[in-house]
């Protein structure tokens, strides 16, 4: 099991290697400036579906445009 400081390190390398150091800032902000419930956001994302789910919906979105 990690710890805290750990956790905290490898988010925020992950953070910034896919964000890059000024959006990794950003949001940070963002997350501090706003009310932020995970377990809510993430019961959104499993009703809309497995990835695969949502992918095939881009897709077939993607063809009708």
């Amino acid at each position: 099991m990690l710890t805290d400081a750990e956790i905290v390190a490898k988010g925020l390398q992950i953070l910034t290697q896919h964000l890059g150091i000024a959006e990794t800032e950003r949001f940070l902000i963002l997350m501090q400036k706003t009310p932020f419930d995970y377990t809510a956001w993430r019961q959104q994302q499993t009703e809309a579906g497995s990835l695969a789910d949502i992918s095939q919906r881009a897709e077939l979105l993607h063809r009708k445009h």
